[in-house]
């Protein structure tokens, strides 16, 4: 494994670097368990559009420091969807619609993270909450520690959820299950996430950081032209009927065979045909 070229953030709280083609961004407040913070809804964003034009980049990775994920939001600094109180109804509205504007923009790392044509994988070396869950889900693929979990988290503190978090857990284990797992807001272990297809892969908890990087690398060295068209082949599988998905995907396959990766492909595949064919003559 190479060594990390550091990527300056603008900020502490967030690290980054760029390891064997893989961008990875690292949420650092170990001391807080990784909870979010202003500076990150400026930093992550930044970063996932900097990996994303970056054509050196074939893969993006986001992780925590320390032993978790990510807490989510950081209620004892205030950064939660708290409503102020007073003021007549038209204040009150006008309120709501302003700090729902404010955490939608907050939440831009998860868009960014669902819809950049990059791969993504969230690297879980410990628990992720709320946010931090929603986060986690937010990526395409998810390598997790034995010692992570998912916790909602919301329901406790009489919140109905953000950052997508509903959005994201019905499309990965439907619709009556999502509201199941986020109304008895119990903790989901590694092995059981495994289970229901929201952790990809569990490791030890010393291997994370090595196994996320070597998948990550693995996935970036590949056709990422190609990657790109995959996911979003998955995507509209999820929300066009059949006929526009065939078309999308034809456009895409074409486009596709049109690349110098797609010529690379072909030529290493002959060339291995020829060796296998000479070695049984």
């Amino acid at each position: 494994m190479s060594s990390a070229q550091p990527v300056e953030s603008g900020t502490d709280t967030v690290l980054a670097g760029i390891i064997d083609g893989v961008g990875v961004i690292t949420l650092n407040r170990p001391e807080r368990r990784n909870a979010l913070h202003a500076e990150m809804y400026v930093a992550v964003p930044k970063l996932l559009e900097q990996f994303s034009a970056d054509d050196a980049i074939g893969c993006v990775l986001i992780t925590g420091s320390g032993a978790a994920f990510s807490a989510g939001g950081d209620v004892r600094d205030g950064n939660s969807a708290r409503q102020d109180a007073g003021g007549g109804q038209a204040d009150a509205d006008a309120r709501v619609r302003a700090q729902a504007a404010r955490l939608t923009d907050n939440a831009k790392m998860v868009m960014l993270l669902h819809s950049m044509p990059k791969v993504t994988i969230a690297a879980l070396p410990g628990p992720a909450v709320g946010a931090g869950m929603s986060i986690a889900l937010a990526a395409d693929l998810r390598i997790a520690a034995r010692s992570a979990r998912l916790i909602p988290g919301w329901s406790k503190l009489a919140f109905s959820g953000d950052f997508g978090g509903a959005w994201f857990l019905t499309r990965l284990v439907g619709p009556a299950k999502a509201l199941e797992l986020l109304i008895a807001d119990e903790p989901v272990d590694a092995e059981a996430a495994q289970g229901m297809g929201l952790f990809n892969r569990v490791v030890d908890d010393g291997e994370l950081r090595d196994s996320a990087i070597r998948w990550a690398a693995q996935i970036a060295a590949g056709p990422t032209y190609a990657f790109a068209g995959v996911k979003a082949n998955v995507a509209d599988a999820q929300s066009l009927p059949l006929g526009q998905a065939l078309l999308a995907e034809s456009e895409r396959m074409v486009r596709s065979g049109m690349t110098a990766e797609h010529r690379a492909a072909v030529k290493a595949w002959l060339a291995a045909a020829a060796a296998k064919s000479g070695a049984r003559s």
